[in-house]
C-alpha cells in the first residue's frame, strides 16, 4: 500500500521545472555532508502550487535506497498543530469552546494544584503555560515506555509545577496528550481516527499515518540515526504512540505540500478553495499570539548573519512557533525524536510553505536549509547558512564539553559510599513516574525504570553517595547523576537525580524525580 502512492504529473512537472532548484540541491547536499545526515526530503509550497517535493541522500547509512517525495519519517512537534486543527474543527461545530474548562469534558482531569485544575481552558492545553517545568513527565513516555495516555493523564496530578500558572512559558508534551483525548472525552472517537479522517483523507494525505506499524511495515522508510554514542548509526523504530498527539505523526513531504497549502490558504482547499478544515476565523486564531517568549540576546561572538535575523517578536500560538524574519512574518514548528528531526516553515506574506525531514538528530540542517530558501524567496544576498549552523553547533558542543569538565574537575575522588553497596539496593518510587528498581550483583550496582526498558543502566560511583548512571543504550546520551540522601539512622532517605550534560535532551527530565524507598513487595506503580 505504502509504495503506491505517487504525486500528481503536475505536481512532478512542476517540480521538474523548477529554476531555483539548483540551489535547493547545492544547500541540501551541502548540509548532508556537514551534519552528516544520511536522508533529507524537502517540499516547497509558493502560490498554491507545489514547486519541490524531492528527497535526497539515502534512507539508511550505508545502503543505496534514495530517499523519495513519498519516503516515510516521523516529523515529531510538528504534529501538535494537526492537533490544534482538530480540536479548532469541534470549536468550529460548537462543541467546544477554546477558553471552556477541561473539566467540563473530562471531569477525571487533575493537575497538582486544584485552583489549576478548575481554571486550566482548552487553549491552555496548547499554549505552554501551565506552570510545569520545561519538559515535565516527559520520561512517562520518552523513551517509549508501557504507561498509556489514559495512564498519563491520570499522573499528571503528582507533577509539582514549577512556576504559577500562566506566568512562564515552557514547553511540553504531556497537555498534547490531554488534547489529544479530548477528541474521545467529546466524540466519541480516538485522535487517530479523527485526524484520519477529518484531515488526512479529505487532503488526500494517503501517504500519513499515526502509528509506528508504518514505518515496520512501509517499504520506502527513512531509518532513524543519531551519532550520540560516537559514531553514526541506525536506531531501532519506537513505539511512540502513547504521545501520537503531541509528536507521532508519519508521512512524508508529498503530503505535508497539501497540509501547508491548506494551512497557507486559511483551512481552504480543494478547487477554487471551496472546501474547508477549518474556518478562516479558526486559522487566525491558532495563527494569533498566545504565550509571549522572550528574545534571547545574540552572543558577541555569533556569525554575522544571525544578527540579521534577530526577531522582533517571537510568541507561540495554537499548535504553532510565531516570529519575524527578515521584517516577515514566520509560522512554524519543529519537531525531533529518536533519529528525527524536522521543520515546517511558513511565510504567509509570501504564500510560501518550505518543510524539511531529515533521518539524523542535527537541527542544524533543516533550520540551515529553511533559512536559505526563504532568503532565495526574500530576495536578499546569499549567506552561507550552512557554515553560520556549523559554528554554532561545534560551539554549542563544545560549551557542554566544557560544563562536563568542569563538573569533573570539581569531584573529589577521594570519597567512599557512606553505605556498603548491597544497601542502595532495593526499589524506590516516584509519585508520577512510579517504580525503578536498583540492583548489587558481584560489587557493581545497577539501576533499571520499571516502565521504560531502553534506561537500564550501570551506576558508577562518583563521589560521596552520589553516582552516575551509565545507561546500556549509548545513542541516548542522557547519563544521569544519582544521589542519595540518608536519614539520621544511616538509612536512605530519598534518590534524586540530574542529567550530567547541559546538551541531554529536555525531555530527560531526571531532575522533576523524586524517589523513595518501598518495600520490594509492594505493588508496583
Amino acid at each position: 500500500m505504502l509504495n503506491r502512492f505517487r504525486l500528481p504529473a503536475a505536481v512532478l512537472l512542476a517540480a521538474a521545472l523548477c529554476p531555483a532548484q539548483d540551489y535547493v540541491d547545492r544547500v541540501v547536499e551541502r548540509a548532508r555532508q556537514e551534519f552528516d545526515v544520511p536522508g533529507i526530503a524537502v517540499a516547497i509550497v509558493k502560490d498554491g502550487n507545489v514547486v519541490l517535493a524531492k528527497g535526497y541522500g539515502v534512507r539508511k547509512h550505508g545502503e543505496a535506497a534514495p530517499v523519495t517525495a513519498q519516503s516515510l519519517f516521523r516529523i515529531a512537534s510538528n504534529t501538535k498543530a494537526f492537533t490544534a486543527a482538530a480540536l479548532a474543527m469541534l470549536v468550529d461545530q460548537h462543541r467546544i469552546g477554546w477558553d471552556d474548562p477541561v473539566i467540563q469534558y473530562m471531569p477525571g482531569f487533575q493537575l497538582y494544584d486544584p485552583y489549576v485544575t478548575r481554571e486550566m481552558t482548552i487553549r491552555d492545553l496548547l499554549t505552554h503555560r501551565s506552570g510545569l517545568g520545561l519538559g515535565a513527565g516527559d520520561l512517562m513516555f520518552f523513551p517509549p515506555g508501557d504507561l498509556g495516555r489514559e495512564e498519563i493523564v491520570k499522573r499528571l496530578r503528582f507533577i509539582k509545577p514549577a512556576t504559577s500558572f500562566r506566568s512562564a512559558y515552557a514547553y511540553d508534551n504531556l497537555l498534547y496528550i490531554v488534547a489529544g483525548q479530548l477528541i474521545p472525552a467529546v466524540t466519541g472517537r480516538s485522535w487517530d481516527d479523527f485526524v484520519k479522517d477529518r484531515i488526512f483523507t479529505p487532503l488526500g494525505m494517503t501517504n500519513t499515518f499515526t502509528d509506528v506499524a508504518a514505518l515496520k511495515k512501509g517499504q520506502d522508510v527513512a531509518v532513524p540515526h543519531n551519532a550520540l554514542s560516537g559514531k553514526l548509526e541506525a536506531l531501532p523504530q519506537e513505539d511512540m504512540d502513547t504521545s501520537a498527539p503531541a509528536g507521532a505523526i508519519i508521512t512524508c513531504v508529498a503530503d505535508l505540500a497539501k497540509w501547508m497549502t491548506a494551512q497557507l490558504n486559511g483551512g481552504a482547499f480543494g478547487p477554487e478553495g471551496k472546501t474547508r478544515l477549518f474556518s478562516a476565523a479558526q486559522a487566525r486564531e491558532m495563527w494569533s499570539a498566545q504565550t509571549i517568549l522572550p528574545i534571547e540576546e545574540l552572543p558577541k561572538d555569533s556569525p554575522a548573519a544571525f544578527a540579521a535575523t534577530q526577531p522582533n517578536f517571537r510568541a507561540y500560538g495554537l499548535g504553532w512557533d510565531l516570529r519575524d524574519y527578515r521584517g516577515k512574518r514566520l509560522v512554524g514548528h519543529t519537531g525531533s525524536l529518536s533519529g528525527y528531526v524536522s521543520r515546517t516553515a511558513l511565510v504567509p506574506e509570501l504564500k510560501l510553505g518550505i518543510v524539511i525531514l531529515t533521518n539524523q538528530e542535527v537541527t542544524a540542517a533543516h533550520a540551515a536549509i529553511a533559512n536559505t530558501v526563504i532568503d532565495h524567496y526574500l530576495g536578499v544576498p546569499d549567506a552561507d547558512w550552512v557554515a553560520a549552523y556549523s559554528a554554532r553547533l561545534q560551539k554549542e558542543r563544545a560549551e557542554g564539553e566544557e560544563a562536563v569538565r568542569k563538573a569533573a574537575g570539581k569531584r573529589n575522588p577521594n570519597t567512599k559510599p557512606a553505605l556498603p553497596l548491597a544497601a542502595y539496593a532495593g526499589r524506590y518510587r516516584d509519585a508520577w513516574y512510579g517504580d525503578i528498581r536498583i540492583e548489587e550483583h558481584d560489587g557493581k550496582l545497577s539501576i533499571y525504570f520499571t516502565h521504560t526498558p531502553d534506561l537500564a543502566g550501570d551506576l558508577e560511583h562518583w563521589q560521596y553517595d552520589t553516582f552516575v548512571a551509565r545507561w546500556k543504550n549509548r545513542t541516548l546520551d542522557a547519563d544521569a547523576y544519582v544521589t542519595f540522601t540518608l536519614k539520621p539512622d544511616g538509612s536512605i532517605d530519598e534518590v534524586h537525580m540530574a542529567a550530567v550534560s547541559p546538551l541531554t535532551d529536555f525531555s530527560f527530565d531526571f531532575q522533576d524525580l523524586l524517589f523513595r524507598p518501598v518495600a520490594i513487595n509492594a505493588p508496583p506503580k
